[in-house]
């Protein structure tokens, strides 16, 4: 019994690689109701699964109200329709369907795994277009999730890591809402009608990103669509957050009674349509996304003994989103672990990486594409990100491609563009 199992487990990793290996088949339309539907058909499931995403992100709500974006989003399945939330995750169990979802700087999305079967899959759509279009935002419930949010926004302002990301995110994003992190106050201020007109302005229909993935045809595709987006409200279309302004070249010592520094190095680098992207992509596992093989951990932890660990990435968003150096270090060598990171970074940028490691980065992340996308959950990640950031429907196609094209001189010029010292902000945490 153990033995079929375990073959029968192969047996669909193995049908998940071959369709990730294969290339994905992403078809792409507009429905009826101005939402924009991309859509991949798999049989090898009997599992649905569709994401919407909306522009309804922290970046489109004011100062005085953050914390809005994602209040709205944690209470559309507190109440819906005739439904509270004890209903809804109710007829959840019973049907084996889980709506999921979150909200970041961008985009706030709902997503739902159910199975295939026509009453279940009837059952979940039904639902999820009542969640959708039809949320009550119950007040008791808004108070409770608000005092929730209250104490973990107090918890947060004890621990050193919060601290560091709350001031870093504010430090290379002045006076922008990427910049900008809920507080106690302006939770407290966040009123039910607040939530009603966020949902009202952002969760419409024109701009609603549909990506469905599973064991459905075109045309069942788009009646799934247009059903679950036709009551949506009918604005939400383009809507794009306000330019991002670079930073001056600061360091920001923040006091703490923590044994370790928290240090966070960086600056606003990249928006996801930049056609920089594969460089630093790929560049960035040479200096500090590689894990044990990168320049940072080298220089750093190994050689060194300043850190346990150390790490680079970027982070794009619909505009420019971060690149960060992040790090923990003894108080006492706080300065010097600083000056090996920015002699390992200055290299960086002045040379590049050698051919061999630009050849292990590239074989590093071609390799991985199909672990990346060997699910359907996965592929669902890929296809949202698609649709919501404008990228080419051959995108994943392309990218074994685009990673092997790139040259060291890319990855050097990218670098010197988008990583510029007059613009690095240095936050340390438990600073002496």
């Amino acid at each position: 019994m153990k033995q079929s199992k375990f073959l029968i487990a192969i047996l669909l990793a193995c049908l998940a690689s071959s369709l990730a290996l294969a290339g994905v088949k992403i078809e792409h339309w507009v429905a009826p109701s101005g939402a924009r539907v991309f859509f991949v058909e798999t049989r090898v499931l009997p599992i649905l699964d569709v994401q919407i995403d909306f522009a309804a992100g922290g970046a489109f709500v004011a100062p005085a109200k953050a914390g809005l974006a994602g209040l709205t989003r944690g209470l559309l399945e507190a109440g819906a329709g005739e439904l509270d939330e004890e209903k809804i995750a109710g007829r959840l169990v019973d049907i084996a369907a889980r709506i999921g979802g979150g909200a970041d700087s961008d985009r706030a999305s709902v997503s739902l795994r159910t199975l295939s079967a026509s009453k279940q899959r009837e059952a979940a759509l039904d639902l999820m277009r009542t969640v959708l279009s039809a949320p009550t935002f119950p007040q008791s419930v808004l108070e409770r999730e608000k005092a929730r949010s209250i104490a973990s926004i107090r918890e947060a302002e004890t621990r050193p890591d919060a601290i560091a990301g709350k001031r870093f995110a504010a430090a290379i994003y002045p006076d922008h809402p990427y910049g900008i992190s809920p507080t106690v106050e302006s939770v407290s201020a966040i009123t039910r009608e607040d939530l009603i007109a966020f949902h009202r302005q952002h969760y419409g229909a024109k701009g609603a990103i549909v990506s469905i993935i599973g064991d459905v045809s075109r045309a069942e595709a788009e009646a799934i669509a247009q059903r679950l987006t036709e009551a949506l409200p009918p604005g939400g279309g383009a809507l794009v957050p306000p330019p991002v302004k670079k930073p001056q070249r600061a360091t920001i010592k923040v006091d703490h009674p923590a044994a370790q520094s928290h240090v966070h190095v960086g600056l606003p680098a990249i928006s996801r349509g930049d056609p920089d992207y594969f460089p630093l992509l790929v560049g960035n596992y040479t200096l500090g996304g590689g894990g044990f093989v990168s320049r940072l951990m080298k220089e750093v932890r190994e050689k060194r003994g300043y850190a346990y660990s150390v790490h680079s990435y970027f982070s794009p968003r619909k505009l420019e989103g971060p690149f960060e150096i992040g790090l923990q270090t003894r108080r006492d060598q706080v300065t010097d672990a600083l000056k090996v990171v920015d002699s390992v970074l200055g290299d960086y940028i002045a040379k590049g990486p050698t051919q061999r490691e630009l050849a292990a980065a590239k074989k590093n992340m071609v390799d991985g594409l199909a672990l990346r996308m060997d699910s359907n959950a996965k592929l669902l990640g890929y296809l949202s990100a698609i649709g919501f950031y404008g990228l080419p429907l051959s995108y994943l196609d392309d990218f074994p491609a685009k990673v092997n094209a790139v040259t060291v001189e890319q990855v050097k010029a990218a670098f010197s563009r988008h990583v510029k010292a007059e613009n690095l902000v240095t936050v340390v945490v438990a600073a002496d």
